[in-house]
Parts: structure tokens; sequence; C-alpha cells
């Protein structure tokens, strides 16, 4: 009799200094906090972010999240999820905006959060850190290359808000830079109204919420008194109504 051998396959990878394929990368552990990249099935660690990066990245997100409300538009703002790039590649923008839809999707699967081929975000946000160079010649070409609408470079160091747009062109992406004292025009929102001082030094967002909470209470107390107001001259009036009528008097003939 005949034996047939079992196709051989190898174990996955076990260290970052290993070759990875996008399906390793997704189930990958190696018990540490560090966050990875991929870049041709290459681990590439992440910085940890600085204090002003999250803050940034807390503020975008959360400005983002209340104009969507604002404009009952029907788009989700998350940080940290991956966008596959290439067969063997994914990156992990700092924010992404895609639909409930698409994020349903993400959220369904066992692994990494990645948006896979023809899983493609409205839009993607990279704040610069020590990598800035992937940010302006790596990643510009990787989410061109798979049509990533809009595209927002936030570098504090130079000051500057970089947005990126049309990945059709025939050289990728065209931008356009926007500095303290103007504020951003996003070619897929254009009513969302930021400012660039505020996106590159931004206030604590918990305080934000605060002081919206405070606003929305003073708003509703305030309704509440000139609602007792009415309610109190609306009383007085049915008084003197009755009052008149007991005299033999028609309210109504006054008015």
């Amino acid at each position: 009799m005949t034996q047939t051998s079992s196709p051989v396959t190898s174990p996955p990878p076990t260290s970052p200094s290993e070759k990875f394929t996008f399906e390793e990368y997704l189930f990958y552990q190696d018990n540490s906090d560090t966050r990875y990249e991929l870049f041709r099935g290459k681990l590439i660690p992440m910085p940890t972010p600085t204090a002003l990066h999250t803050d940034i990245c807390k503020f975008l997100v959360y400005q983002f999240q209340r104009h969507f409300a604002r404009a009952n538009l029907s788009l989700v703002a998350v940080k940290n999820v991956g966008v596959r790039t290439e067969i063997d590649s994914s990156r992990i923008p700092d924010v992404i905006l895609c639909t409930p839809q698409l994020w349903q999707q993400v959220r369904s699967r066992k692994g990494a959060g990645v948006l896979d081929f023809e899983e493609v975000p409205t839009l993607v946000v990279e704040v610069t850190s020590e990598n800035w160079r992937d940010d302006y010649i790596r990643k510009r070409a990787e989410y061109a290359m798979i049509d990533i609408p809009e595209y927002w470079i936030v570098d504090a160091n130079k000051q500057r808000v970089r947005i990126l747009t049309q990945p059709e062109k025939e050289d990728g992406y065209e931008h356009t830079d926007f500095l303290p004292g103007q504020e951003i025009r996003s070619r897929q929102f254009p009513e969302l109204v930021l400012s660039v001082a505020e996106i590159l030094s931004p206030p604590i967002v918990e305080d934000l919420i605060k002081a919206e909470q405070t606003f929305v209470s003073q708003l509703e107390e305030q309704v509440s008194e000139e609602r007792q107001r009415a309610e109190t001259e609306r009383q007085r009036a049915d008084r003197l109504a009755a009052m008149l009528r007991e005299r033999g008097i028609d309210p109504d003939s006054f008015v």
C-alpha cells in the first residue's frame, strides 16, 4: 500500500523578528504592551505615544463624534484600528472614520481589529511621532494605493495639519497645509469647523464634556424658569378673568 504524506506546514512565527503573513499577524501575541504594524511581513513596533499625542487623538475623536451627531451622519470614529494596505502589510492609524456597517463587520471577526481589503475607511488620521517619515512617505503611498479618500497628518513639531485628498491622481494624493490661526477645510466634511491651534494643543476632553453638561444644565434650568413664569402669568390671567366674570364683565370684551 502506498502511503501519502500530509502537506508540510510551517509553524506560526513566535518572534517579532520572523516573517508574518497577514493572517498570522492578526493572531500574534507576545505578552507585552507593544503594538505592532505589519510591513511586508515584518512586525514594526509602534512607539509609546506621548501625552500630547494621546490628547490630540482623543480631541479629534470627540470632535468627529459631535459633528456626526449634529449633522446626523452615519459614521463612527475609532482609535487604533488596523487598515490592511498590502498582501502582508497592515497599518494602525491613530484615528479612522468609517460606516457603522463596516465597523460591525470588523467587530464580528476574531483576532486583531483590522479593516481588510475592500473595507476602505472614509478618513484616516496620523499624529506624527518618532516614525514621522512613515507618515509622510510610506503610509501616504499605501493609503493612496487603497484609495482612502482623505488622510490627515497632524504634526505638532512642524505646527501644521496636512490634509491629503484625491488619491486617484497620477502622483497620488495632493495636499494642503493648515497652520495655527487657520481653520481646517475637509473635503469629506465641509461643514466641520476645527481650529488648527486647538488640534495641535487641544483642551482636555473631559473638561469640554463637563463644560457642555454645565451649559445644557443651565439652559434646561432657564427653560424651566421661563415655563414657570409663563404658567404663573397664565394662572394670574385666569384668576383675573374669573374675577371679572363674577362682576358680570366679559373678559373677552377687552381683547
